[in-house]
């Protein structure tokens, strides 16, 4: 078995570990690779962040993206740094992360991206900014009222004070 499969089905039994348990057998999986992988950083990264160790993953995100993590997983590292500032009381850096990635491509993350910078912008206090980072975002998924909500939820953004 290879180790994107082993590793694919670490995270899929994560209920079915311990702590302990599931963090060993991660650390297992990235001692199998370059000390200075990238990959096994991250995944290292989201180990610790999955365990409720926002702290720990922080510096681990930064280093996988400063390495050069490739493909999607750059996103998502993105999205999950910006998630652990946010819950670390780093807010204002997360929205920044997040509003610089919305500018990068669109891919599947898209609203993950919008989901997340909705939280971190509740967080520095821009509440109506939030409501339409979020509204806009479902928006693109209604059948019906598409255009009005996308309306409203300019408003809102155009409107911040009101």
């Amino acid at each position: 078995m290879d180790w994107e499969q082993r590793l694919s089905e670490l995270w899929a039994s994560f209920d079915d570990h311990s702590e302990e348990q599931f963090l060993s057998g991660m650390e297992q999986l990235v001692a199998e690779l370059p000390a200075d992988n990238a990959v096994g950083i991250f995944e290292r990264a989201g180990s610790l962040d999955s365990t409720g160790h926002s702290d720990l993953a922080v510096p681990l995100y930064r280093r996988a993206l400063e390495l050069g993590l490739p493909g999607q997983r750059r996103r998502m590292a993105v999205i999950q740094m910006a998630s652990s500032l946010r819950n670390i009381g780093h807010a204002s850096e997360s929205v920044a992360l997040l509003t610089a990635e919305r500018e990068r491509e669109s891919d599947d993350l898209d609203d993950a991206v919008s989901a997340t910078l909705a939280l971190a912008l509740v967080d520095v206090g821009r509440e109506r900014e939030a409501v339409s980072v979020a509204v806009t975002a479902l928006s693109r998924h209604m059948t019906r009222y598409r255009r009005s909500m996308a309306n409203y939820a300019q408003l809102l953004s155009d409107h911040p004070s009101t």
